[in-house]
């Protein structure tokens, strides 16, 4: 199966990986060579992509661990080092939506996305931290990848997501902590905000996302994004971390997230009457950020 072994012998734990981004991202790794461990709760769905690799020549195992449940999520590494020997990347990739009016979000529709995206991008990542952080104190080199899943939404804001703009905006934080704290010990952390046609994306933009019917470049075809991650995992890639890559079609952009602006500064204590000039001018010199999407 393998075209190039970019990624040969690296071992990839991927999250949600049963269809959609994670299947494609699955299926480019092994081609590349790397042993993969598929994760997704639906064990069916796991077990498919899994065929779909060993049919073509390549390794990989079904993991249906609750990435939301710290213990159970270990058991993900726990089966990738008993079954490939190590562990070389952690690809959070598993999400859900609950859709809805800021005004009529539920406290169980806010719960349930931060507990996927958020809590379950820290599990699995912690268990392999821990994993890697004791080989590195035991003196074994370590070259280990975490790869999130950020978004537009999480980056700009998006009509109707508030809470799920909030789990993916606090993800594109979480990677910049992630990659200032863990390159001591060989860990590079980076995110994606792909743009691609999944099953949390095609009831909302099936028209849009549909493929081509003149069978010309399918651009939000999930496997569009799959190299970048199949780069992001492999050994090419450890001078980059703390960053945001969004992917659609065939554009690869870094996301360039939130700078201090030169502002107005008194040298002293405001008074509240004096803040309406003040702003005048910190809003006459800014640069306005991108529009919330769907506004």
């Amino acid at each position: 199966m393998t075209s190039s072994s970019l990624c040969k012998d690296r071992v990839v734990i991927i999250t949600g990986a049963g269809g959609g981004l994670g299947a494609a991202y699955a299926k480019a790794l092994a081609a590349e060579g790397a042993k993969v461990v598929v994760n997704d709760i639906n064990a069916a769905a796991a077990q498919s992509t899994v065929d779909a690799i060993v049919a073509a020549g390549g390794q990989a195992v079904a993991n249906n661990s609750d990435i939301t449940n710290y213990e159970d999520s270990a058991n993900a590494v726990k089966q990738a080092l008993e079954s490939f020997g190590d562990l070389h990347a952690v690809v959070n990739n598993a999400g859900i939506c609950r859709d809805r009016m800021f005004a009529s979000l539920t406290e169980s529709d806010w719960d349930a996305v931060m507990s996927v995206h958020l809590k379950g991008h820290f599990c699995i990542s912690s268990h392999a931290v821990h994993y890697w952080r004791d080989q590195s104190k035991q003196g074994v080199k370590v070259d280990a990848r975490i790869i999130n899943t950020s978004s537009g939404a999480g980056l700009n804001g998006s009509i109707g997501q508030s809470n799920y703009a909030a789990a993916k905006g606090g993800i594109a934080s979480l990677t910049l902590n992630q990659a200032a704290e863990l390159r001591r010990y060989g860990i590079t952390a980076n995110a994606l905000a792909p743009a691609a046609r999944t099953g949390m994306t095609e009831d909302v933009f099936a028209e849009m996302m549909k493929k081509p019917e003149d069978g010309g470049f399918d651009f939000y075809d999930p496997a569009n994004v799959a190299p970048l991650v199949v780069w992001l995992c492999s050994e090419e890639s450890s001078a980059v971390s703390g960053r945001v890559f969004e992917v659609a079609g065939g554009k690869i952009s870094i996301a360039d997230g939130w700078r201090t602006t030169e502002g107005v500064d008194k040298g002293a204590r405001w008074e509240p009457a004096e803040l309406s000039a003040a702003m005048d001018e910190l809003l006459t010199k800014e640069t306005p950020a991108q529009q919330v999407y769907g506004a």
